[in-house]
C-alpha cells in the first residue's frame, strides 16, 4: 500500500480513535497507530483489549486485528504500524508522522494536542484533520495558523467532528446560493448522551479557560461570555422525535465553523433537556456497544434552521452515536484531501474547505440528509 494512503491517527486507541482506525481500513486506507501508550497501542492492533474490537473492525474480534496465525506479517501482507508519541515530546510526534500522507488528531484535550500535532504536520508537509469540539481550542486553531499554513499552502481542517464540522456543513448546505443570512439556528436532538472519559477531560479543560460559571454564545458576529444561566424553551424537531424542551444557547463548536467562513452574525446552538442533564452528571456512564460496529443505542436528530429577512431554509439529518459517526465525517475529510476535492488552503473548517451538499451526500450509509432550500 502507498505512503498516499497512509495516514496517522493520534489517539488511536482512545473511543472516537478506534472508530477512525477502523474506517481508515475499511476504506482502504492504511492508519499507523499513535498514541503515548505502548501496550493500549498493541491490544488495539491485535484486538486483545478489554472490548475485544481490533483496529481493523469488529469483524476480527476472535483472532485480533490480523488473525492469530498471522500476526507476524499481518493478513494484509503488512504488520500493524504502532508509533509511541506524546505531544510534548515534538521528536517522538515527527517520527510517528514520517511516510504518512496525513494525520488525524482524535486526542483530547485538543486545547494540549492540537498545537503539537499541527506544528508536526507543518514540518512534515503534511495535512491535518482534528475531532476537536472544544470551542477554545478550535479557535486557538483559527487564531494561531490560519496566516501561516496559507502562506505556506497547508491545509488544516480543525473540528471535522459531529460537533462543529457536521453542523457547519449542514448549514452551508441549507444555506444553497444565500451570500449571507441573519440567522444560523442548529438544534441537536440527541435521544441520550452517555459522554466518554475524553469529553469529560475536554469540557472541564474549556470551563477552566472560560472561568467558573461563564458561557459562550455568538451573537452580533462576535462571540460574548455571559454569567446567567441559559434560557429553557421547546424546539419543534421534526417526527419522529417531535417537539421537545431544549437547553437554548447550548454553545458548541459550531460558532467557531460557521461563522469562520459565512456572513451570518447570529449562530445558536441548543441541546435536547435529557441529553444534557446526561452530560452534566457525573453518574452518566460511558456509552456502551450495542452493535457489531461498536455503536451505542443512542441515536440523534440534528435540525437546521437559517433565516434571511422573511425566508427561511432548513438541513435535516438522522442517524445513531454521535462519536461513532464522527468516523466517517472525518475519514472523508481525509480522503477529499488527499485526492484534491478541495476549496480553499490554510485553515479552513468543513463547509468552506468541501462542497458541503456533495460532502453530505457521500454520509448517506452513515446519515440522512433532507434539505430544505
Amino acid at each position: 500500500m502507498g505512503s498516499e494512503r497512509t495516514v496517522a491517527v493520534f489517539g488511536a486507541y482512545g473511543h472516537t480513535g478506534r472508530f477512525v482506525v477502523a474506517e481508515l481500513r475499511a476504506r482502504g486506507f492504511r492508519p499507523v497507530l499513535v498514541g503515548r501508550d505502548p501496550d493500549k497501542l498493541k491490544a488495539l492492533a491485535y484486538g486483545t483489549e478489554a472490548h475485544g474490537t481490533g483496529a481493523w473492525g469488529v469483524e476480527d474480534r476472535a483472532a485480533g486485528a490480523y488473525g492469530t496465525e498471522d500476526r507476524a506479517a499481518g493478513a494484509y501482507g503488512t504488520a500493524p504500524d504502532i508509533r509511541t508519541a506524546s505531544a510534548d515530546d515534538p521528536a517522538s510526534v515527527d517520527r510517528a508522522l514520517t511516510g504518512a500522507a496525513a494525520v488525524i488528531n482524535c486526542a483530547g484535550p485538543f486545547a494540549t494536542t492540537a498545537a503539537p500535532v499541527i506544528e508536526a504536520a507543518l514540518r512534515a508537509g503534511v495535512p491535518y484533520l482534528d475531532v476537536a469540539a472544544e470551542i477554545e481550542a478550535n479557535l486557538d486553531t483559527f487564531a494561531h495558523y490560519a496566516e501561516r499554513a496559507h502562506e505556506s499552502q497547508a491545509l488544516i481542517v480543525p473540528a471535522m467532528a459531529f460537533f462543529g464540522g457536521f453542523g457547519d456543513l449542514l448549514a452551508t448546505a441549507a444555506m444553497g446560493d444565500w451570500t449571507a443570512a441573519d440567522e444560523v439556528h442548529i438544534a441537536y436532538g440527541l435521544s441520550s448522551w452517555h459522554p466518554t472519559a475524553g469529553t469529560r477531560t475536554a469540557g472541564a479543560v474549556s470551563r477552566e479557560r472560560r472561568g467558573a460559571g461563564r458561557r459562550i454564545r455568538y451573537t452580533e458576529g462576535r462571540l460574548e461570555h455571559r454569567d446567567d444561566a441559559p434560557p429553557t424553551l421547546e424546539w419543534p424537531f421534526p417526527e419522529p422525535l417531535g417537539p421537545r424542551t431544549v437547553i437554548g444557547e447550548f454553545t458548541m463548536a459550531d460558532v467557531v465553523t460557521v461563522p469562520s467562513h459565512l456572513a451570518v452574525p447570529e449562530v445558536r446552538t441548543y441541546m435536547t433537556a435529557e441529553a444534557a442533564r446526561d452530560l452534566s452528571s457525573p453518574d452518566t456512564p460511558a456509552p456502551a456497544a450495542v452493535d457489531e460496529r461498536g455503536r451505542s443505542d443512542q441515536t440523534f436528530l440534528v435540525d437546521v434552521v437559517v433565516r434571511s429577512g422573511g425566508a427561511e431554509r432548513r438541513a435535516v439529518a438522522r442517524g445513531q452515536d454521535i462519536y461513532a459517526v464522527t468516523a466517517p465525517l472525518v475519514v472523508e475529510a481525509a480522503e477529499r484531501v488527499l485526492t484534491g476535492r478541495t476549496g480553499a488552503v490554510g485553515v479552513a473548517s468543513a463547509g468552506r474547505m468541501f462542497d458541503a451538499p456533495d460532502f453530505l451526500r457521500a454520509l448517506s450509509p452513515h446519515i440522512s440528509v433532507e434539505l430544505f432550500t
